[in-house]
């Protein structure tokens, strides 16, 4: 019976701006990290297909990380903005089934394809000779087709075992979107079983990924202490920053989220770090890799015209 009622009730979301002591200016400040997520992320695709020389693995790589950003930010954001607009935060169960089903798909998909992007600067360092072969196109939609059946493959699993919990108590979600360890402290009955088999499938679904870009990034430390050149070692460095950066702000949020145990965790806590990796960091990838690499800045150039050929 009480399980009938998970699904014929709807769920109350308090939002992300209720106990904002400026929930009007807090609400501008992320419409404005939306629309300039979307903006930054969109220019790189564009940029990465109008540009011949982005035309690389790298880039190709990125141009589906931005696509990746875009749709799961878009899962979230608009949401709770229209939320606060209308002063009201029901969603239907099936509404948060779905967004629970296509974050998790998204997030999944992002987590694999940042860790395989390691093994690209593997190949840039290590192997930079054999990188056309090592980085070819095949292996660049291998990569990618992965990282999406990784996702997708995550959010069949565990959309289900959280969603057919009985949601028998209240239903005011204390966050701004249906996001998993949330809804588990959401459910009534014994769920232990389900919450030992979510936390075994997040840590899986980090470490596989983490240990490529563990692995990688060791090779990449190795053949820098090799180098005999100093600038060559700067050169190497630079390209691996731009990507360790985006790992270490992604991965780090990730990890409080599913990884610690209940006890570290408060629904502000929860809040603050999942507004850190679902809303800041699909508009600090893009900047991060804009601002620290020539390449986008020229390309961005020679598109407005103001730069002929290529760079020097």
């Amino acid at each position: 019976m009480a399980s009938n009622s998970s699904f014929s009730s709807d769920f109350t979301l308090v939002g992300l701006f209720a106990h904002s002591g400026a929930p009007g200016l807090l609400f501008a400040v992320v419409g404005a990290v939306f629309l300039t997520a979307m903006v930054a992320n969109g220019l790189l695709i564009f940029l990465s297909h109008r540009d011949a020389l982005l035309r690389t693995p790298m880039y190709f790589l990125l141009g589906h990380l931005s696509l990746i950003d875009m749709l799961y930010i878009s899962t979230i954001v608009p949401k709770a903005l229209a939320d606060y607009l209308v002063g009201t935060g029901t969603i239907s169960f099936a509404g948060c089934t779905a967004q629970y089903f296509l974050y998790m798909g998204f997030v999944g998909a992002e987590f694999f394809l940042l860790g395989l992007m390691a093994y690209d600067r593997y190949a840039a360092v290590c192997s930079p000779l054999r990188y056309p072969v090592l980085m070819s196109r095949r292996v660049c939609w291998l990569i990618v087709a992965s990282s999406w059946f990784g996702g997708a493959l995550d959010s069949l699993l565990l959309t289900p075992l959280t969603m057919s919990l009985p949601f028998c108590a209240s239903h005011t979600i204390n966050h701004f979107f249906c996001e998993a360890p949330t809804m588990l402290r959401l459910a009534c009955g014994h769920k232990a079983a389900y919450e030992t088999v979510m936390y075994v499938c997040c840590v899986l679904m980090l470490l596989a990924p983490f240990s490529v870009v563990t692995t990688s990034y060791t090779r990449v430390l190795v053949a820098v202490q090799r180098m005999r050149s100093a600038g060559g070692k700067r050169k190497a460095l630079a390209t691996c920053s731009s990507h360790m950066m985006v790992v270490t702000l992604f991965y780090g949020a990730a990890v409080y989220t599913y990884v610690l145990p209940p006890a570290y965790h408060t629904p502000l806590q929860d809040k603050v770090f999942s507004a850190f990796y679902t809303i800041l960091t699909p508009v600090l990838n893009p900047l991060i890799y804009s601002l620290r690499n020539r390449d986008v800045r020229d390309a961005w150039s020679r598109v407005l015209g103001r730069q002929r050929g290529p760079a020097v």
